[in-house]
């Protein structure tokens, strides 16, 4: 059975519009699944082992973790089968 799962990486645009890209590539290369770049959605097509939701979560957690944006970005879950990278609020110290 194939699953399609969208991550919305939109609030990702402000670092730029090659970090979508490279976020692809990097689920690609972990997946091994057909992925597909709109302007701010992400979406993977592939087999139930190679792309579940919750395998694509730790993916898009280990990228921001390796572009240093781990501080800054959070992922949640959307609807049915759609994953969120939002961003933190910081909360200033006064």
């Amino acid at each position: 059975m194939i699953i399609e799962i969208k991550v919305d990486a939109s609030e990702l645009k402000g670092e730029g519009s090659e970090v979508i890209q490279k976020l692809a590539n990097f689920i690609k290369e972990k997946t091994s699944a057909e992925v597909t770049t709109e302007s701010k959605t992400i979406t993977v097509k592939g087999e139930d082992a190679s792309v579940s939701k919750k395998r694509l979560r730790v993916f898009l957690k280990k990228f921001l973790h390796k572009q240093e944006l781990k501080d800054y970005f959070k992922v949640i879950s959307g609807e049915e089968s759609t994953l969120k990278v939002k961003e933190r609020k910081l909360y200033e110290e006064e």
